[in-house]
């Protein structure tokens, strides 16, 4: 009898840990601007620019989501009070066993509402610009590079994020040198900014004849897109501008013309390319706002106020120490050095299911 007691206080704390959480993203206000959202979205030019009409109808998505999870978490939390009071006061414990597994569910679901309130923030709402790199190592470096590749592709496409390839540097034995997306979604940098550093693969190498266990690494580095009305006062004279042959796997993705930029910023080295494009114009646009977002991110990052006031070399991933591991041998797990998060399921992992390390690493970073 007294453990049911226990387990009211228990979902009493539930329900007060989901109404502070409500609190905090300021449930009034999303449900106002879902209101201004749904009326844009009537508008009948609404499709003329599909980019953002694609972008309205995430959001109000996303929101709904949010509003949703808390409203039936509240009306689930309150049935199951009923139910704890009905069986107090019948003094019937034939369903109190119900009662402690919805009590357990209840509070997977407040953790996973949790998550949400944490993506607060200045450019967590904005798409992503998001850069592999395949380290020392050659064929096999660039191998992972390309696993890695095809699992943020698999991710993006599981959260209905759109994914455009802004720059690609194959090599013609296999795998890819670098590569550059804009993924394109509400939410996706808040989400993506959990995956910046070094990851590390360890297995039996495919190229390797010997059957030697080999360890390579990759760098990921990301950063918000920023819209064009964005101002961020560049030097022109700060500026290297380069113009080289766009190139892909197969002439995938990118065109084959030689209207690809690379921008340096020398100050700090910050080099930016597209390719995506056939019109040099519309790729150095897209290179300058690409440059644009990552000087304000090192801005931000290194607590100046001017852009002026970035100098040195801009390093992109401390090689230092990676910041997840993917191991394939001796045996089967996925570790986040960070969070300690833990998946024994390499191939799902690989097959884009990194919500868990993502949402772990946002809960690790509120507390920091």
């Amino acid at each position: 009898m007294e453990s049911i007691y226990l387990d009211r206080d228990r979902l009493n704390e539930i329900k007060e840990t989901v109404k502070e959480l409500g609190v905090s993203l300021d449930l009034p206000k999303l449900r106002s601007r879902v209101k201004e959202l749904q009326e844009e979205s009537y508008k009948e030019d609404l499709w003329d620019d599909v980019k953002r009409a694609q972008g309205i109808m995430q959001e109000i998505k996303a929101i709904n989501n949010d509003i949703e999870l808390y409203d039936k978490l509240l009306e689930d939390i309150e049935d199951v009070e009923t139910m704890i009071e009905l069986i107090i006061e019948e003094d019937d414990f034939s369903h109190y066993k119900d009662v402690q597994k919805n009590i357990a569910i209840l509070e997977r679901r407040a953790d996973k509402f949790k998550v949400s309130t944490l993506l607060n923030g200045e450019f967590d709402q904005k798409s992503a610009i998001f850069s592999i790199h395949s380290g020392a190592g050659g064929l096999e470096a660039q191998d992972w590079a390309e696993m890695l590749l095809r699992m943020y592709r698999r991710w993006a496409e599981n959260k209905e994020y759109s994914v455009e390839t802004l720059d690609l540097q194959a090599d013609t034995e296999g795998g890819i040198k670098s590569v550059t997306l804009l993924i394109e979604g509400f939410n996706a940098y808040g989400y993506l900014r959990s995956e910046k550093g070094v990851h590390r693969l360890v297995r039996i190498s495919p190229f390797d004849s010997s059957g030697k266990r080999h360890t390579s690494f990759a760098s990921i580095d990301v950063y918000p897109q920023i819209d064009d009305d964005v101002e961020v006062e560049i030097n022109e004279k700060d500026l290297k501008v380069d113009t080289y042959r766009a190139s892909g796997a197969g002439g995938q993705h990118v065109n084959t013309t030689d209207s690809a930029i690379r921008i340096t910023h020398l100050p700090t080295g910050i080099v930016v390319q597209c390719q995506s494009e056939r019109s040099q114009h519309n790729n150095k646009a897209t290179a300058m706002n690409m440059l644009k977002a990552k000087l304000i991110q090192l801005q931000q990052e290194e607590n100046k106020e001017r852009i002026d006031d970035l100098q040195g070399s801009y390093s992109q991933i401390s090689w230092g120490s990676q910041i997840r591991s993917y191991v394939f041998h001796p045996y089967n797990m996925v570790k986040d050095h960070r969070t300690d998060a833990e998946v024994g399921d390499v191939n799902r992992v690989m097959d884009g299911d990194i919500d868990y390390f993502i949402n772990e690493y946002l809960k690790y970073k509120a507390l920091q």
